[in-house]
């Protein structure tokens, strides 16, 4: 009996170290994804005018998957990469107006890895919900540094510190900080500073840098980068000509562009320079890649289209796995994949599982990258995002099965399409640019792609019930006692939805009812005296509203238990319009 306990105790202790060694081998992980970063703008896939000397670099020692697709606008890229599902099945459908919050439902890739021991962090661009219960650290990262909204220099911007790239006002696991420096270089610089105290802590982390550029506003940009830029000539990245009075114009634009990304390229060094000072770059997997087509119309490779777009070039990107423990240099694959591989692949390398009743719709594309021929079976991936609360079937969507690529580009700023749809097909293996259609030539096969579209529609529709329906804001609780209520997650009512006259409201969730104080905040800029007009849940209240005062209007306001719908009207001699913000403090 003795011989055996001390046998059991063996058994446990070789357990445990065997356990040990496990979690020390498992790689750590970084995802980094730039905002409007087209699939062209890179010196490795013939970019002659952009320069990315370290993404080059990182291009040549790490893994390439050269046939890679995302969404054709951010938000949704974001809610397919953190869930490895469709963002139709997520509630994300859209860019703002409450259109791009994510279900809270959903399991993300941080809290995944957070519950198998990863530590989890964010730096920069989250884009799926600004208030709790949505906001990244209430979605599995347990350290963040964002901005709010879709992008600084958007309506979601505190107060004061409107669309500054440059000391940038962010909000620091919930708080509002003031920030020196330039944002790319703050986010990279927190970054590092995370990986650093992992490793320091003996951990293993999951790292997200995802950049707010180079998406617009174009005026706050790296200053010697531009002044660089100002002396290139773009014309060999232009995809049309451009009338001489514009050139100037469209010339300025590209050179603030180009030069964030070379900003961003340039922290790409850093921070591989700082994995091979911690002596982690080995085993240590960085993923790069862009979140949609390109926001002007320039080079994007032998495709055509950019942001926004559902022709290739507008859901491009490529995607670099840099792991020199398992990934050979320069292995390269075609096969067919998108951002919904992400999750799976990660997980995949990590060893960590997925819930068994969960469905993901993506597959781990590690074996293209780890082994000789692996097998991988004919898909069919679809991609659809357009303007509007609900989705609409055949508006603006692309559905490819390998080379085959059906597209109905109906335009993303549509709500609704114009008359029956024309299907285009193409066989991308021949014809990249999408000039030849054979919609018409190939009837078969192209109604087979329609209906398996049609299919695979109805099927992430009814994901769950009132499938399409928002997530709403909780307000009131520890979590966030104070919720500052913008136009990015209002939903909208009236005129056009960031328009100085354009109104909206908030869907709330109120856990107990009590008292609340209510700021209603105004547009920076001159305006007349007036009031406001609050309305929730059967309740309103009345406030003055100072002539060109922006902040300082307050009330308070009883606010009942359970679900309200919040709306603000301030009236300006019969001239109503919304808020700019609400700031709602449960007393």
């Amino acid at each position: 009996m003795p011989n055996l306990s001390r046998f059991s105790l063996a058994v446990a202790v070789i357990a445990v170290v065997f356990a040990a060694h496990a979690v020390a081998d498992r790689p750590n992980v970084i995802v980094i994804m730039s905002d409007d970063q087209g699939g062209g703008d890179y010196g490795f896939v013939g970019n002659e005018v952009i320069r990315t000397p370290q993404l080059d670099a990182m291009h040549a020692r790490s893994g390439y998957l050269s046939n890679f697709y995302v969404s054709p606008v951010c938000a949704p890229t974001r809610a397919s990469l953190m869930t490895g599902r469709y963002n139709y099945r997520t509630r994300c459908v859209d860019t703002y107006v409450g259109r791009a919050m994510m279900d809270t439902d959903e399991i993300t890739m941080a809290e995944l890895l957070r519950d198998a021991g990863y530590r989890t962090g964010i730096y920069g661009k989250w884009h799926m919900g600004d208030n709790y219960p949505l906001r990244a650290m209430d979605q599995g990262f347990q350290d963040s540094l964002v901005h709010r909204g879709g992008g600084i220099g958007q309506p979601s911007d505190p107060i004061g510190a409107e669309g500054k790239y440059t000391d940038p006002t962010l909000f620091k696991n919930g708080e509002e900080v003031q920030m020196k420096g330039y944002c790319t270089d703050i986010y990279f610089d927190a970054a590092m500073d995370f990986i650093g105290e992992s490793v320091k802590q003996d951990q293993s982390f999951f790292t997200y840098i995802a950049t707010n550029a180079p998406h617009g506003p174009f005026d706050d940009v790296p200053p010697e980068l531009y002044e660089e830029y100002r002396e290139v000539d773009f014309t060999p990245i232009l995809v049309n000509k451009i009338a001489l009075k514009r050139r100037d114009q469209e010339f300025d634009k590209l050179a603030r562009i180009a030069a964030m990304i070379t900003n961003i390229d340039q922290n790409v060094g850093r921070l591989f320079q700082k994995l091979d000072d911690l002596d982690i770059s080995e085993n240590t997997i960085v993923i790069y890649l862009n979140d949609n087509g390109p926001n002007s119309n320039r080079f994007v490779g032998d495709m055509r289209g950019m942001k926004t777009h559902v022709d290739d070039g507008g859901i491009r990107s490529p995607l670099l796995f840099h792991w020199p423990a398992k990934v050979a240099a320069d292995r390269t694959s075609a096969e067919f994949c998108a951002h919904i591989d992400i999750l799976p692949t990660i997980l995949d390398a990590c060893d960590v599982d997925v819930p068994a009743d969960h469905l993901i719709d993506g597959r781990s594309f590690l074996p293209l990258l780890t082994e000789v021929d692996p097998p991988w079976p004919t898909r069919q991936v679809a991609f659809q995002s357009h303007r509007g609360d609900v989705p609409q079937l055949y508006n603006h969507f692309a559905f490819h099965e390998d080379h085959w690529k059906l597209v109905h580009p109906s335009g993303f700023g549509k709500e609704q399409i114009d008359g029956p749809p024309r299907f285009q097909l193409y066989d991308l293996s021949q014809d990249p640019r999408q000039e030849n259609d054979l919609a018409d030539s190939k009837p078969e096969l192209t109604q087979r792609l329609v209906k398996a579209y049609e299919a695979w529609f109805a099927d992430v529709s009814s994901t769950r019930p009132e499938n399409y329906a928002p997530p709403r804001i909780v307000i009131g609780t520890d979590h966030e006692p104070e919720s500052v209520l913008t136009r990015q997650d209002w939903r909208h009512a009236k005129g056009k939805p960031w328009a100085a006259g354009s109104n909206g409201f908030w869907l709330l969730q109120n856990p107990k009812a009590g008292d609340y104080t209510i700021e209603v905040i105004l547009a920076a800029g001159d305006h007349p005296a007036g009031r406001a007009t609050v309305k929730a849940g059967g309740t309103s209240a009345t406030i003055p509203i100072a002539a060109d005062q922006q902040r300082g209007h307050t009330t308070t306001i009883q606010l009942g238990e359970g679900e309200l719908k919040l709306q603000v009207d301030v009236d300006f001699g019969g001239q109503t319009q919304g808020p700019h913000q609400v700031i709602l403090t449960r007393n």
